[in-house]
Protein backbone atom coordinates (compact mmCIF):
# COMPACT_ATOMS: atom_id res chain seq x y z
CA UNK A 1 0.00 0.00 0.00
CA UNK A 2 1.87 3.29 -1.33
CA UNK A 3 1.60 6.70 1.66
CA UNK A 4 -0.99 9.01 0.61
CA UNK A 5 -1.12 12.76 1.88
CA UNK A 6 -3.59 15.92 1.39
CA UNK A 7 -2.24 19.34 1.77
CA UNK A 8 -2.04 22.87 0.01
CA UNK A 9 -0.31 24.00 -2.87
CA UNK A 10 1.72 26.85 -1.86
CA UNK A 11 3.91 27.25 -5.27
CA UNK A 12 3.01 26.50 -8.92
CA UNK A 13 5.32 28.54 -10.36
CA UNK A 14 7.27 25.65 -12.21
CA UNK A 15 6.49 23.78 -14.75
CA UNK A 16 4.92 20.23 -13.96
CA UNK A 17 6.30 20.95 -10.02
CA UNK A 18 3.82 21.81 -7.04
CA UNK A 19 5.15 22.67 -3.49
CA UNK A 20 2.64 21.37 -1.78
CA UNK A 21 2.29 22.33 2.27
CA UNK A 22 0.98 19.59 4.64
CA UNK A 23 -0.38 20.47 8.23
CA UNK A 24 0.36 17.37 11.08
CA UNK A 25 0.18 18.02 15.08
CA UNK A 26 2.26 16.69 17.49
CA UNK A 27 2.40 17.66 21.39
CA UNK A 28 5.40 19.58 23.07
CA UNK A 29 7.74 17.35 24.64
CA UNK A 30 7.58 19.37 28.09
CA UNK A 31 4.57 20.88 28.10
CA UNK A 32 1.75 19.18 26.73
CA UNK A 33 0.22 21.74 24.20
CA UNK A 34 -0.59 20.52 21.00
CA UNK A 35 1.65 22.02 18.45
CA UNK A 36 0.64 22.74 14.55
CA UNK A 37 3.68 21.10 12.07
CA UNK A 38 4.45 21.90 8.37
CA UNK A 39 6.17 19.77 5.76
CA UNK A 40 6.91 21.14 2.09
CA UNK A 41 7.07 18.18 -0.56
CA UNK A 42 7.60 18.82 -4.22
CA UNK A 43 4.76 16.79 -6.40
CA UNK A 44 4.63 16.26 -9.77
CA UNK A 45 1.52 17.65 -11.72
CA UNK A 46 1.68 16.40 -15.31
CA UNK A 47 -1.44 18.05 -16.91
CA UNK A 48 -0.50 22.06 -14.51
CA UNK A 49 -4.25 21.56 -13.06
CA UNK A 50 -3.49 22.55 -9.46
CA UNK A 51 -2.65 25.85 -8.40
CA UNK A 52 -2.10 28.20 -5.72
CA UNK A 53 -4.66 27.50 -2.38
CA UNK A 54 -6.36 24.34 -3.81
CA UNK A 55 -6.31 21.25 -1.92
CA UNK A 56 -4.61 18.35 -3.75
CA UNK A 57 -4.42 14.33 -2.57
CA UNK A 58 -0.81 13.01 -3.27
CA UNK A 59 0.68 9.55 -3.32
CA UNK A 60 4.02 8.23 -2.88
CA UNK A 61 5.94 7.40 -6.25
CA UNK A 62 9.63 6.60 -7.36
CA UNK A 63 12.09 9.51 -7.41
CA UNK A 64 10.97 11.48 -9.93
CA UNK A 65 13.78 14.14 -9.54
CA UNK A 66 16.49 15.31 -7.20
CA UNK A 67 13.22 16.21 -4.88
CA UNK A 68 10.17 15.24 -6.62
CA UNK A 69 8.78 11.98 -4.53
CA UNK A 70 5.17 12.66 -4.83
CA UNK A 71 2.45 12.56 -7.38
CA UNK A 72 -0.88 14.47 -7.12
CA UNK A 73 -3.68 12.32 -7.72
CA UNK A 74 -6.49 14.67 -6.81
CA UNK A 75 -7.34 18.38 -6.68
CA UNK A 76 -10.02 20.45 -4.77
CA UNK A 77 -10.39 24.04 -6.06
CA UNK A 78 -9.77 26.35 -3.29
CA UNK A 79 -8.86 26.14 0.17
CA UNK A 80 -10.86 23.99 2.67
Amino acid sequence: MKKTKTGVVISDKMDKTRVVEVEWTTRHSLYGKVVKRYTKFYAHDEKNESHINDKVKMIGTKPISKKKRWKIIGVEQGKQ
